[in-house]
C-alpha cells in the first residue's frame, strides 16, 4: 500500500504523543515491530526515529524504549516536565515536545534520504516539509483522518493510518 507513494532510501519521523493521540481516534494500536517489517518490506528503509516524552518513573516506558531501540529504531527522549497551571483540576500537566529535536534530525539528514515519512498531523512541520520539498524529497504524511493538520496535507502525500491497520495491528500476544 505505502509502497507506491515512496522513492529510493526512506527515512522515518514518528511523533510519539501524535501518535498515541492517533491510535485512540481510531481504537486499536499500532505494534512498533510490525510497522518496522512493514516499513522494511514497502520501502528502502534506511532509518525510522521514535521521538517521545519519557517519565523515568515508569520502568514499563523504559521497557519499551528500549525494545524499540533493539528492533532498529533511533529513539529520542525528553524527560517530561509538569507545569503548574491553578486554573486546571490537577494544578497543571505533563508535557514533552520533541518537534524541534525531530526537525533537526531531518535536516540534518536531507541528503541521505529520498523519501521522508512523517508520522505526525501537526501543522508545526509545515516548515519542515516546505523545506524537505525544495530539496525535491518525496514527502509522506502518516496521521488520522481529523487529526492531521490542513497545512501538512498541502505539502505531502496522505495516508491515513487506518489503512495501514491489517499490517500493522497490535494485537495481545
Amino acid at each position: 500500500m505505502l509502497k507506491q507513494f515512496v522513492k529510493d532510501k526512506t527515512y522515518v519521523f514518528i511523533d510519539a504523543s501524535n501518535i498515541y493521540y492517533s491510535q485512540k481516534k481510531v481504537g486499536w494500536k499500532v505494534d512498533f515491530l510490525k510497522l518496522i517489517r512493514y516499513l522494511q518490506a514497502q520501502t528502502d528503509l534506511r532509518r525510522i526515529y521514535f521521538y517521545t516524552a519519557y517519565d523515568p518513573n515508569q520502568p514499563k516506558q523504559r521497557k519499551f524504549l528500549d525494545f524499540l531501540e533493539i528492533i532498529g529504531y533511533v529513539v529520542r527522549t525528553k524527560k517530561v516536565k509538569f507545569i503548574k497551571d491553578m486554573t486546571l483540576e490537577d494544578g497543571g500537566f505533563h508535557k514533552g515536545n520533541l518537534d524541534v529535536e525531530l526537525t533537526i534530525d531531518a535536516v540534518h539528514n536531507i541528503n541521505n534520504y529520498q523519501t521522508l515519512i512523517l508520522c505526525s498531523g501537526d501543522s508545526d512541520f509545515e516548515a519542515l516539509l516546505k523545506y524537505a520539498k525544495s530539496f525535491r524529497k518525496n514527502c509522506i504524511v502518516v496521521s488520522t483522518k481529523n487529526h492531521v493538520s490542513v497545512e501538512l496535507l498541502k505539502q505531502a502525500k496522505f495516508v491515513d493510518l487506518k489503512k495501514l491497520k491489517d499490517f500493522v495491528l497490535f494485537e495481545d500476544r
